[in-house]
């Protein structure tokens, strides 16, 4: 017994020293945590329940049956986060660079299972160079494997992928079927091809950074949601950011104690919206003023910035925020703000939600490149996910609100639950000065006549009462008084009971 004592030991020692002490090293030197490390910084003290430690790869080519390392290069298992149960993988670069063998797959693929039946969210900590080139075959499977998991956790359970490290060939799809992704910038990158197969089949000369780091994913591709400074600061906001989530699709979001009051008031908010109509005001000031506590966990803020996206909490409660941002393109919408909101939107729909949505959208943007880029079904993405979205809906419009993009950002007619406008809110199929030229085109040669028509088409549709008149607006409401309202609103919708009919799943014009 007691030498099976030691022998336990002595695995325990060698498999939480990894690679050894040089990688570790190198590892550090890099700036980077070591995989047990990033668990510890993420995880409550102490909470970390280990599984499959002393897994070891079974392969035997190349020399690989002279090399073992227990754990295989992946740390998993579950632990709390702020008390609340999620299960976690950690990729260990100092083993093998962090390739993925069967053995490693399978661990992975173990606490995903185990994720799907408790209902938890899996976050994974990835640090890998990819497949393990002397399994072949073998670790190609295996990532088939944790692919599969992914997509029937789709909607089950929150998954959460922090890339902190290479990520890399095959590597990169199990991120990509995550909700969400997170990087940490000059350490971490993504691609399906590197730099120099790149140059080798189309003679781009690139470096790993520009074609898949961290600025670029968040920037360039809307692949990330967010960048990281580092390792520390990126799990330090993993952890606020779990704190958003439900565990999974049968529960509602967390409710976490509040000493803000809901009925506060914002008296600044009534000069927010400028007098012209064509100048910009920026609406996160809006969103944060009306939060709890002011906080706002925004996503993709440098991605398709005439949209904003974010969780804030409302009364304690998540709440999802999709917002046009005047500041950027007028706030109109385009093919990548649109492919931004619809999946925003549908990760809240999927795990009960609410969402709220303001807008000030002068329509969607015109021109060739859109056009060309299939505007027409990327806007029916967002289109199709309010319209399919069964969770509370709130809609505040607090300025423009033309023509089809009015319907799109969650209109009455989308089944939005509660429609409010402010006074300067202007609802109509387009704007003033294009509307009178359509309708009035055989006046085009007579500025004055022209000017007139235009200040009555304003004066009968720049504001909200003829949406108010045919019940398409629930309330006309000041500015001041949005907090308020949006939590009474969200409040009396807690237990909102609304079903799709019954299919397979829908179409969504992908």
């Amino acid at each position: 017994m007691h030498e099976i004592i030691e022998q336990l030991e002595e695995k325990r020692r060698r498999a939480r020293e990894g690679g050894g002490p040089a990688r570790i090293e190198a590892q550090h030197a890099k700036g980077k945590l070591t995989a047990r490390e990033r668990i510890e910084v993420f995880l409550d003290p102490g909470s970390f329940e280990e599984w499959d430690m002393f897994v070891e790869h079974r392969c035997t080519d190349f020399g690989m049956d002279r090399e073992h390392y227990p754990g295989d290069g992946v740390v998993t298992g579950c632990g709390t986060v702020n008390g609340r149960l999620v299960f976690v993988f950690s990729q260990d670069f100092t083993v093998f660079g962090g390739s993925l063998s069967e053995s490693h797959a399978e661990k992975i693929c173990k606490i995903m299972d185990h994720a799907m039946r408790v209902g938890a969210p899996v976050v994974g900590l990835n640090d890998s160079g990819g497949a393990r080139i002397q399994e072949g075959v073998a670790s190609l499977a295996g990532y088939a494997e944790v692919f599969q998991r992914n997509v029937l956790a789709s909607g089950v359970i929150p998954q959460v992928s922090l890339i902190m490290g290479p990520c890399a060939g095959g590597a990169v799809y199990s991120p990509a079927m995550t909700d969400f992704i997170f990087m940490v910038k000059d350490t971490s990158y993504m691609f399906v091809t590197g730099p120099n197969v790149v140059k080798t089949v189309t003679h781009e000369e690139v470096t790993a950074e520009e074609l898949g780091g961290a600025l670029t994913h968040t920037t360039r591709s809307g692949v990330a949601d967010l960048a990281f400074e580092n390792d520390v600061e990126a799990l330090l906001r993993l952890r606020e950011f779990i704190d958003y989530l439900p565990a999974n699709n049968r529960e509602k979001p967390p409710v976490w104690p509040t000493d803000d009051d809901p009925e506060r008031i914002e008296f600044s908010l009534d000069t927010l919206v400028p007098d012209d109509p064509n100048k910009p005001y920026d609406i996160k000031e809006l969103i944060v003023k009306i939060a709890d506590e002011h906080e706002f966990f925004e996503l993709q803020p440098d991605y398709a910035a005439n949209i904003v996206i974010g969780f804030i909490r409302l009364n304690g409660s998540t709440v999802g925020v999709v917002a046009n941002q005047p500041m950027v393109l007028a706030g109109c919408l385009d093919i990548d703000s649109s492919r931004k909101a619809a999946r925003f939107v549908r990760f809240c729909d999927a795990f009960n939600i609410p969402i709220l949505t303001l807008v000030d959208v002068p329509g969607f943007m015109p021109g060739t490149a859109q056009e060309y880029g299939g505007i027409i079904k990327h806007g029916a993405k967002l289109l199709y996910a309010y319209a399919e979205a069964t969770v509370p809906k709130v809609t505040v419009i607090t300025r423009k609100a033309y023509g089809g993009a009015y319907d799109v950002m969650s209109s009455k007619h989308l089944r939005g639950d509660v429609n409010f406008a402010w006074p300067s809110a202007e609802i109509a199929v387009m704007g003033p000065k294009g509307a009178v030229e359509i309708i009035f085109r055989k006046d085009l040669g007579d500025p004055e006549r022209i000017e007139q028509r235009t200040r009555e088409y304003r004066e009968k549709f720049a504001n909200p009462f003829v949406a108010a008149r045919r019940g398409f607006i629930d309330d006309i409401i000041m500015p001041h008084e949005t907090r308020a309202r949006v939590c009474r609103s969200f409040a009396m919708l807690r237990d909102k009971k609304l079903e799709n009919p019954w299919r397979k799943h829908g179409n969504i014009p992908l």
